[in-house]
Order: C-alpha cells, then structure tokens, then sequence
C-alpha cells in the first residue's frame, strides 16, 4: 500500500472561486524521494498543508487524499494531533517560525517528546535529545542555547531534529535551504538525507531550486497553477523536459551553469572602499577588557558606474555586515568610503550627508521584512519621497507610476491600492526594488535579492537589475550565496572568508580554478544540474561540483 496516495485533488481556500490544486494524482511509497517543484504561487505549499491537515478554516476539496491509509481532512482533533509528527513530519522554510525564542534547544525537544510520549522519564528524553543531536551534527551545548544563539544552519538542524524525533514515515521539506549558503545547505540536506535512510522515511522535498531536487531526489513533479504538468524521473525529467514550464525551468537553472561573466568596458570610479572594519561587541566576562566579532575586518573594494561586483562566502563570513555598514545602517570601526568623489560620514554632515546616503541605496533579501505590511504600494513608495523633500503627497503620484513601469509592474495603476501581502514573490522584490530605485541612486546594495524565489523568477529578477543597470549606469553590489549565480550575473567577483577578502576575479575563473579554501568549499558544495548518462541510481546526494 502507498504511503502517500493522491488521486485527482482538488483544494479550495475560503471565499476563492478558483481551486488552488486541481486534479493532483501522486503516489510516495516508504523511502521514496519525490521533489516537487514549480514557480511560486503554484501550490506546492499547499499540497504540503493538505497533507499535514492544516489548512485554512473553510476549505474545501475532492478526491482522494489518504496518508497511511487515513484522510487528514476526517480526522479527530486527537488523532490529527498525532498524524502531525508521528505520521508527517514538517521541515519549515524558515526555522524561526517554529521556534519559541524564549525556549532553549532542549526545552523544545522536551516539550515535544512528553507530549507524544509522556511516560518516558526523564533521563530517557535527555538521551533521546542528545542521540537527536549527534545524528543532525549539533553539538551538546546548543542544548542550553536559545534560538537566537544558533545560526541559520543550526536553526534548521533543530527544525529536523524536532522533525525527525517522533520517526515518522513521511517527511515534508518545504524549501529547508531557500536561506542558507551552498555549503551550510549541503550539510542540511545530508543530515536530513541521513535520518530518512535511517527511519526509512519518504521525503518529499519541496523546492523551486532544481540543482537541489536533482541533487537529493530520485523522482521529480513540477506542478503549474494547481496542476501537476509533468512527473517523471529526475534524469530524464531534466534531460528531455516536455513541457514549456519544466524547459524553462532547466534553462533557467543551466543559465547559471554555463553562462560566462559578462565582461565590460573600465569608466569610472564610483564607489571606493579602503580598509574598512565593522566589528560587533560582544559579551566579555571582563568588564576592563572589550571583546569584538570582526564581522569585517580590513576590505577594500572599487566600484565602477555600470559595473557589477558580486560578493560570495559562507553564512558568518560577514556579506551582509558589508552590505548594512555600506548603507549606513551598522556603525564602522574604521576605514573610509568615498562615493563619487567624496567621503560618506559616518556621523553628521547635515544635507550634504543625507544626500551622499541617498546615493546608496539597498534591496533586502525578504521583501516583506522591509515593506509596512499596512501601507500599500503607493504609499510605500511615496513614503521616501516624502523623507527626503523630494516630492509632494500629490506630486509623487507620477514618480510612482513611472518607477513601477521601470521594474514592469504594469500597469502601474493596478498596482497603487495593493498591500504588499497581495502580491506574489517576485512582484514583492520588484517593489522592493522600485522602493530603492525611486530616490535615483548611484549604488544598489543588494543583499541576496533572490534567495526566496524559483528559478523562472530570479532569471527574470537578473534580467531587471541589469536592464535598470544599463538604462541608468548603476553600480551594483550583489550579495549572494550562489557562486554560480555570481559567476553568470557578475562582472567580479569577492569571496568572503572571516571577514577577508579571500579571492577575487571573474566568476567562471574562481568557478574553473579556485585557490583559497573557502572558495573550493563553495564550488564543492554547489549542486549541480544531474546531466544526461548519470546513473539513475546514484543521483541522490551525489551531483554536487567536485
């Protein structure tokens, strides 16, 4: 019998006319490995909901949907409660959202163990955490640590730790890497890989990343609005694609395999960074004696008009710490940034100041963690505007309209009433995008700007920012975790290491030859497109570059 039966499904939300699945027909038997990819909004998500029974209030749907023989939607509160994590398991995109920040690492296993084991003693839930632990590589310490001691790939190891620790026969990864650099993602999906052989587990991995799918499963389904289009194994899926969702899918994920760096004509300097530092405090159990994290410590960096430097390394390496001390949003312990000509204050400097800073604008990694979830999209842009007196309430309605045509959010007009949660992904970074464009900036800052969108989306995404490039001259500081990415998108690129620059030069060379340590253990960990002859066999786990 299968683990997982689906047979023509059929899922709709409360108050929606339109079903978000439509006649999904999909079986998983135990230690099968399926992933499930397609754009974003086309209901992978939901899928995974259904199957863990928890979707919205109200919903409705047809068809077969049985897990071990049982339908979710018939359940008892009781027995519905057990099926998730004795039944299905559930590893979360982003781990905050499960944990409780005011709960220690072994405070959260044991509130799980004694809720679905509650006659085990103590020193048995102790052990049982521990043996987590070890198998998801996390040492003992982060027993006693909070959420917010752990870093993002230790967050996600809790998350399958807990996943795992009722051993149940079907786990659900909804996008477990969309945050995390190659290497961290890599140990992840090992870890996670690990305990699903173990337990003889089914994993069904959801992802919009096919390097990774083709890298972990062994069979593929891409799924368009609500329907499954194609499902097939993954070498042949990837090799002679049959549908235009799924070729453009391949073509978007190869693009940034095989595509050179571009190369470009040397103008003139535009941003010049000489020796700078951004150090953290930190705790010290000497109240004479500071302690300091050299998040960046020493990076000199040269930024032509047109140009496009791409900035890679390992999460901790000190990327983003750039990035914020550029923007002016960390303070510098030293080194000097010169925009123009002219030196960007740390500290005052009146008007002057304030329209150097105006000059360096930035575009976040999560659109909806820097937009006012209340104000809509007008709003949202014209807000700025308003800031830095460049425009009137009324009188920044054109400039509204224009900066949305620029990044093809058309038409413009049908867009002003909506709030940010109303529109999907790569809209959301679009936005973002025209929210930093609106104040006519030298230098985009942009910090991994498409760590959460599918492959189709961030294609389109680097399309825009270099349309916008070439239209406007803009410089470009391009943070990301994607060496191969980096490699296609960048004209140079920086590797990260400690706070160092640790290599630097054109993308497809540092890709063909890396030197430094951290930049082979980047190229190592890069999954890479399963190509046509490979063993079906030993596809999973093993196309990874070197």
């Amino acid at each position: 019998m299968a683990l997982l039966r689906l047979d023509k499904l059929t899922i709709r939300y409360p108050r929606q006319c339109q079903p978000v699945l439509r006649n999904v027909s999909l079986t998983l038997a135990s230690g099968d490995r399926l992933a499930l990819v397609g754009p974003s909004g086309c209901g992978k998500s939901t899928l995974a909901r259904a199957v863990m029974g928890m979707l919205p209030r109200g919903s409705t749907g047809d068809g077969v949907l049985q897990v071990a023989g049982r339908d979710p939607r018939t359940l008892h509160p009781q027995h519905l409660r057990q099926h998730r994590g004795a039944t299905v398991g559930l590893v979360f995109q982003d781990p905050m959202t499960r944990l409780n920040p005011l709960l220690t690492t072994w405070d959260h296993l044991l509130d799980l163990l004694s809720a679905h084991r509650p006659h085990w003693s103590r020193h048995r839930y102790r052990e049982k955490a521990q043996s987590l632990l070890e198998q998801v590589d996390m040492p003992g310490r982060c027993l006693d640590q909070y959420p917010h001691q752990l870093s993002g790939g230790m967050r996600q190891r809790l998350g399958i730790a807990l996943t795992m620790a009722l051993e149940p026969s079907l786990v659900i990864a909804d996008e477990p890497t969309t945050s995390l650099d190659v290497v961290v993602a890599a140990q992840v999906m090992t870890a996670l890989s690990n305990l699903c052989n173990q337990q003889r587990a089914a994993l069904l991995l959801i992802t919009h990343d096919l390097a990774l799918a083709g890298s972990w499963c062994l069979r593929m389904a891409v799924l368009s609005e609500g329907q499954l289009v194609e499902t097939g194994p993954v070498q042949q899926l990837l090799a002679t694609p049959q549908t235009p969702l799924t070729r453009a899918l391949v073509a978007a994920a190869r693009l940034k395999e095989g595509q050179s760096s571009p190369r470009r004509n040397s103008t003139r300097p535009l941003l010049q960074v000489t020796g700078l530092r951004c150090w953290h405090a930190q705790p010290s159990p000497w109240p004479w004696r500071s302690r300091w994290l050299r998040a960046v410590d020493g990076i000199d960096l040269n930024l032509e008009a047109g140009e496009t430097i791409g900035v890679v390394g390992a999460s901790g390496c000190g990327k983003s710490t750039l990035c914020h001390a550029l923007a002016g949003l960390l303070p510098l312990r030293g080194g000097q940034v010169v925009l123009n000509g002219q030196a960007v204050l740390q500290r005052g400097g009146g008007q002057r100041h304030r329209q150097l800073r105006r000059s360096l604008q930035m575009v976040f990694q999560d659109p909806l963690a820097c937009l006012n979830p209340a104000m809509t999209v007008e709003q949202a842009l014209l807000d700025p505007l308003l800031i830095h007196g460049l425009a009137s309430r009324r009188g920044g309605r054109e400039k509204v309209l224009e900066v949305l045509a620029a990044v093809a959010l058309t038409p413009p007009e049908d867009f002003l009433d909506r709030l940010p949660r109303q529109l999907s992904g790569g809209q959301q970074q679009r936005l973002a995008i025209a929210r930093a464009l609106i104040l006519k900036p030298s230098v985009l800052l942009c910090d991994e700007p498409l760590a959460m969108l599918d492959a189709v989306t961030q294609k389109d995404m680097l399309e825009l920012l270099q349309d916008l490039q070439h239209r406007l001259g803009l410089g470009v500081v391009f943070v990301t975790h994607d060496l191969g990415i980096a490699a296609s998108f960048c004209h140079r690129v920086l590797v990260l290491d400690g706070g160092h620059v640790v290599e630097e030069g054109p993308g497809d060379a540092l890709l063909a030859h890396p030197q430094a340590r951290a930049t082979r253990r980047l190229v190592a960990a890069c999954p890479a497109l399963p190509r046509p002859g490979t063993d079906q066999g030993t596809v999973a786990g093993l196309c990874f570059r070197g």
